[in-house]
């Protein structure tokens, strides 16, 4: 079965980097988009940034854009989130997700219910 696994969370200060690692497996995801959305304590999930898996083409939100990268790893299936600038209102847990690129009728790539599979979270905590 599928399966995403996060890591790479942790403390870090403000201003600081932190790099998130999601290994993917149980199926091919080359027609896939995987995303990365987070969910601070009493706050909605969110979306952070998505990439489609052939092709590379790449989404942010507007609260991470010029701070975050996203990228893959064909070889290792191993999609990768680089923080840069932290900031304390990053601090959520954050989780992978997949989803096929045409699935419940859209391409949709920012909607936490249109993405079919997920990890199970790594919390990131950036301190002041």
């Amino acid at each position: 079965q599928v399966q995403l696994v996060e890591s790479g969370g942790g403390l870090v200060q403000a201003g600081g980097s932190l790099r998130l690692s999601c290994a993917a497996s149980g199926r091919t995801f080359s027609t896939y988009y995987m995303g990365w959305f987070r969910q601070a304590p009493g706050k909605e999930r969110e979306f952070v940034s998505a990439i489609r898996w052939t092709g590379g083409n790449t989404y942010y939100s507007d609260s991470v854009k010029g701070r975050f990268t996203i990228s893959r790893d064909n070889a290792k299936n191993t999609v990768y989130l680089q923080m840069n600038s932290l900031k304390p209102e990053d601090t959520a847990v954050y989780y992978c997700a997949a989803r096929p690129s045409y699935y419940r009728g859209n391409y949709y790539y920012g909607r936490v219910n249109d993405y079919e599979y997920w990890g199970q979270g790594t919390q990131v905590t950036v301190s002041s």
